[in-house]
């Protein structure tokens, strides 16, 4: 059996369930972390949450996506502060499934990435940002160049170059190779 039929339907079945040491394997987090996420309700696991002593959390397969999702942007450089925050303004919104939302961050603040026109930051209370695809405007102006006169240019005029400046130690450099 390859891996992918294996992976398939457990990836789709959120009544499969993983424990807590195969999340971590797999989002390569420590248990610490799980455990501390879990707790203060970052990532909840949705399979199963512990109901006391000697029972095991069971993680979905949608879990372990947010749980990796998390370890990345705490790699970026953004604080597990704005990132709850950013979690947290999504599951107001209604958002359920998290591992079907595209996060994007310059380190500091984090944005869901609804479209390619449009990019929200989540940490300014869903506020809208702008952004300038360079690709698309580059084409879209020489689209509109290809229909429009265009003129030479002329030459502009050339100043000689000044001679380079030689301080004493570059003048006995230039002495020992001439001579």
């Amino acid at each position: 059996m390859d891996g992918s039929a294996e992976l398939g339907p457990a990836s789709a079945d959120d009544t499969v369930g993983y424990r807590g040491v195969t999340a971590c394997h797999a989002a390569g987090i420590s248990y610490r972390q799980l455990d501390y996420w879990a707790r203060t309700a970052l990532v909840v696991p949705s399979v199963r949450d512990a109901s006391g002593s000697g029972t095991q959390r069971l993680y979905s397969f949608r879990d372990i996506v947010v749980l990796k999702v998390v370890k990345r942007l705490l790699d970026a450089g953004v604080s597990l502060q704005n990132i709850r925050k950013a979690i947290d303004t999504l599951r107001s919104r209604g958002v359920s499934d998290l591992a079907g939302i595209t996060l994007i961050s310059d380190g500091t603040t984090v944005y869901e990435c609804r479209s390619p026109e449009e990019v929200v930051d989540l940490l300014q209370g869903g506020q809208g940002v702008f952004g300038i695809a360079i690709g698309g405007a580059f084409k879209e102006i020489e689209g509109t160049l290809s229909s429009l006169a265009a003129e030479p240019g002329e030459p502009a005029e050339v100043e000689p170059a000044s001679p380079p400046a030689t301080d004493e130690l570059a003048a006995r450099r230039a002495r020992r190779r001439a001579g």
